[in-house]
């Protein structure tokens, strides 16, 4: 029988977003009903709020989250009632272009849920990411749901499902950062951190942290930056070199995603160096560059899709090695609130005032 839970939704662009009955069917074929446990507050539902994903209003908000399997629908077999998962945005299907040549980390065409949460009026949402997660409990893809250690605090582990697995995988997956190789990060939000965080985990001996706040550098700091650079005070392609011999970072993350930034990343990294863009641009931004730069420094530039991450491989793994203490995922909740507090934690969030907000249930 469906169900009736309480959710957090957003109904008109900008509008401050309510808490509401939704209506949960049950899982149909390939399908999964998951009772939410904890649910990060990510600059992307915030986009989501503002209309600059799509206009598919009302949209069910949330989607970084972890919970337990309450019902599956017919034939699943990946994940079983009262297993502890998290919940992701790529579930890959196996068949599309990138999948057959064996880069399912570029899956095209992942499943969603085909049945559809509601509010009492019978309206359609349209859940963030495909997931909708600001919600007691939430219909998936069995696809979307990766089984991990349940050993694991939901809060904690949740946030593997967005910003925490794409700052990682954008060091690690994309940048392919190693042993004795040195990187910068520009920007030292949820993302950024965690970029800082994957590169010290896979061995980088100089992590440059780069921001025009020093409180987010204290905490890039405790995530493992060796150095800090507040862009305000001084010229970060220069703070970059000279910390690097003078010649850039091997790998350079813009965790901003803005065309300052990005022009700051291109020519901070070293000759044949990498630039990974993980900060997520709006429609109206322009990059100019000298063609000939672009050609005579060698190396790459490369966009990093959710850490180019397959969560079948990383979700378990990086859970295991929190849980060995090699992976401090605790220190980014900055708090742990309730539903009717998704308003505020948004505000924080674009003040720079918390790493992570994250919901409780």
């Amino acid at each position: 029988m469906p169900q009736q839970v309480r959710g957090v939704v957003a109904h008109k662009k900008s509008d401050p977003v309510s808490v509401e009955t939704v209506v949960v069917p049950d899982p149909g074929p390939g399908e999964v009903v998951v009772k939410v446990q904890a649910c990060g507050v990510c600059h992307t539902d915030l986009h989501y709020r503002e209309g600059g994903i799509n206009d598919d209003f009302p949209f069910l908000l949330g989607h970084e989250a972890a919970g337990i399997v309450e019902s599956v629908g017919e034939g699943v077999t990946d994940v079983a009632p009262d297993d502890f998962v998290i919940l992701n945005w790529r579930a890959v299907c196996g068949n599309c272009r990138a999948c057959r040549r064996g880069e399912p980390w570029y899956c095209f065409s992942t499943h969603n849920a085909a049945r559809k949460m509601t509010l009492t009026s019978g309206q359609e949402l349209s859940p963030a990411l495909g997931i909708g997660a600001f919600v007691e409990k939430t219909l998936v893809h069995a696809g979307q749901c990766t089984k991990v250690d349940p050993a694991a605090k939901p809060e904690v582990a949740g946030l593997l499902g967005c910003g925490v697995m794409a700052g990682i995988g954008a060091a690690i997956n994309t940048g392919q950062v190693g042993r004795g190789d040195s990187i910068a990060v520009i920007g030292c939000g949820g993302v950024g951190n965690a970029a800082i965080a994957g590169a010290r985990l896979a061995g980088a001996s100089t992590i440059i942290a780069v921001d025009v706040d020093d409180r987010k550098l204290a905490w890039a700091t405790d995530f493992g930056a060796t150095h800090t650079i507040n862009s305000r005070e001084q010229d970060a392609v220069e703070g970059i070199q000279a910390l690097t011999d003078g010649n850039g970072a091997n790998v350079v993350v813009d965790a901003v995603g803005r065309p300052e930034t990005f022009t700051q990343a291109f020519y901070a990294r070293d000759l044949a160096g990498t630039v990974v863009l993980v900060g997520v641009p709006t429609p109206d931004m322009r990059v100019e560059l000298p063609l000939l730069d672009v050609f005579g420094r060698g190396g790459a530039t490369k966009s990093s899709w959710y850490g180019d991450c397959l969560p079948s491989r990383d979700f378990p793994m990086l859970i295991d090695l929190h849980l060995q203490g090699r992976l401090p995922l605790e220190k980014f909740v900055s708090e742990t609130i309730g539903l009717d507090d998704v308003e505020a934690a948004f505000h924080k969030m674009h003040k720079g005032e918390v790493l992570r907000s994250v919901v409780v249930f």
